[in-house]
């Protein structure tokens, strides 16, 4: 049994990130961090399809209580809540799925050239992340809307640009390992350009780092863009927005909490859900790389004691 349970897990490592997203969405771990963030990515994309009403349609009195007709109430302005929270994730979510995209894309490339290329690339690129460090995050965002304003496009530049250092130091220090590796060295010696090399045969084996990075950054973007509509630097007050909702409503926290507590619940269940789900593809991605010997001894990864084994 050890030579089949050795060669599964040698499999699994073969298979690349599609496999490790499938071991980590079987973990109990990765189950419950997957359904939260599933539930709520549903809410916001058929929130809008089932709505009672019009977000912006006046239908009770300001911060009514929950009745038959609207069931969470009604918020600052007598608007129906349950139709504000179905409506309020279809923009929110794209815009915070598109920072983390741009800020991945980013950090990744000028991790790679620097670790890489090394040298003056090197130390242009890094001080440069340095100089980005040295401001908060949410700093950083607000300085760029505060001169331009808040434009949908440039809060994803500036959301994603506060990502990029992080992910480029990550980045940085994975490719110094894989770049001392022997098939990098061998391409590099038939003359092929470093392009190439960073394209072709860097980049598709720092696939664990970058799903682990994307899954954090969305996290943080979601936090980051809620908290910019809570501070008025997001989308005009009347397009549905649960970090609007959360900011708008809490003056009236005693006569209808469900304004501020059902969009502020589904922020941290997404937090919570992407946060969960990203520890559990690092888990068993560290299992499958740095442990065979361990997992081959285990069992195989088809069977559940092999998945219970890496959380």
């Amino acid at each position: 049994m050890a030579a089949p349970r050795a060669k599964s897990a040698a499999a699994l490592r073969r298979s690349g990130w599609p496999a490790t997203l499938w071991a980590a969405a079987r973990t109990p771990r990765g189950a419950i961090g997957l359904t939260l963030t599933l539930f709520v990515v549903a809410v916001a994309a058929l929130g809008p399809l089932l709505a009672p009403h019009s977000g912006e349609q006046f239908v009770t009195t300001p911060f009514a209580p929950p009745s038959v007709a609207p069931p969470l109430g009604g918020d600052v302005l007598g608007r129906d809540v349950l139709s504000r929270v179905l409506e309020g994730g279809w923009t929110l979510l794209p815009v915070a799925f598109a920072a983390t995209a741009f800020g991945v894309v980013v950090g990744a490339a000028a991790g790679i050239s620097a670790a890489y290329l090394r040298g003056r690339a090197d130390g242009l690129i890094m001080r440069s992340v340095d100089v980005l460090l040295a401001f908060p995050q949410l700093v950083l965002v607000l300085l760029l809307l505060s001169i331009v304003g808040p434009k949908l496009w440039l809060i994803i530049i500036a959301v994603g640009l506060a990502h990029a250092p992080q992910v480029a130091r990550v980045l940085r220090a994975a490719t110094l390992d894989v770049s001392e590796r022997d098939y990098v060295k061998a391409v590099e010696l038939q003359g092929v350009r470093p392009f190439k090399v960073m394209t072709k045969e860097i980049l598709p084996n720092l696939t664990t780092p970058l799903m682990v990075e994307s899954g954090l950054r969305l996290t943080y973007s979601i936090v980051i863009i809620a908290g910019l509509s809570f501070l008025g630097f997001g989308q005009s007050p009347n397009i549905p927005n649960w970090g609007t909702m959360v900011n708008e409503n809490r003056i009236g926290l005693e006569t209808n909490p469900w304004a501020v507590i059902v969009p502020g619940l589904l922020i941290v269940l997404f937090a919570i859900g992407t946060n969960t789900f990203t520890d559990a593809i690092a888990r068993v991605a560290i299992g499958v790389e740095r442990r065979p010997q361990e997992l081959a001894e285990v069992g195989d990864p088809d069977e559940e004691p092999w998945l219970e084994a890496l959380v």
